[in-house]
């Protein structure tokens, strides 16, 4: 029998690549996939994706989701407050390992064990420390296809918004920025690939700054 696990989805790359990994491994049995939602936008929570994408997107991959809701103003203890009640109801129906896409960011995968093994679960790292560069080109050659949903302005010039993850993007990517985005360069919104049953349709909206991050919206079709 496999084993069951929880699955943090972001509805990004990483999310896409590591849960297909987990899915090739043959080794465990995803209950549920787990989306933190900024509750006064009703978004995901960083990459500024609508929730009913979100949900289009655990519909075609034919798993079921859960989201802890986040208040747009949350300190840590609030949102590691919420995930800890949010993971223990997994625990008590003998769920143990939440999964994460995180490649290589030390302190991150530190921060979520350090949270989960107060409630005695522990977490996985399918793509932990594989080569970026390497793991992009996968993505690319695998199916999967991406949209910038956010930038960082200080490392991407405003055109990266919206732009599809293809291997052009990857070609004028400056020389500072990892091709993964593990630092926080971008995020994305996948919309096929192999793990889903259906491709997401979506229009590209409106881009709005805040702070030095640009949103690009995308509008469900």
């Amino acid at each position: 029998m496999k084993e069951k696990i929880l699955f943090t989805w972001s509805g990004g790359k990483d999310s896409s690549m590591a849960l297909y990994t987990i899915f090739n491994s043959g080794l465990y049995d995803v209950t549920a996939l787990i989306t933190t939602v900024t509750e006064d936008y009703d978004r995901i929570s960083m990459h500024g994706v609508r929730s009913e994408l979100l949900r289009q997107q655990a519909d075609s991959i034919g798993l079921n989701l859960d989201i802890v809701y986040i208040p747009k103003d949350s300190t840590n203890d609030i949102y590691e407050n919420r995930m800890s009640c949010f993971l223990q109801k997994y625990k008590d129906q003998g769920v143990s390992k939440v999964a994460f896409g995180d490649i290589f960011l030390q302190d991150l995968r530190k921060y979520r064990e350090k949270n989960l093994s107060q409630i005695q679960m522990e977490a996985l790292f399918p793509l932990w420390e594989n080569d970026t560069l390497f793991l992009y080109k996968k993505f690319v050659s695998d199916g999967f296809k991406a949209v910038t949903t956010c930038i960082d302005t200080k490392i991407l010039d405003n055109s990266f918004a919206g732009k599809n993850l293809d291997l052009d993007f990857l070609e004028n990517l400056p020389a500072n920025a990892d091709p993964c985005g593990e630092n926080g360069e971008f995020h994305s919104f996948v919309y096929d690939g192999p793990i889903f049953k259906n491709k997401i349709y979506f229009s590209v909206g409106e881009k709005v700054l805040r702070e030095s991050f640009l949103f690009c919206d995308l509008v469900p079709v």
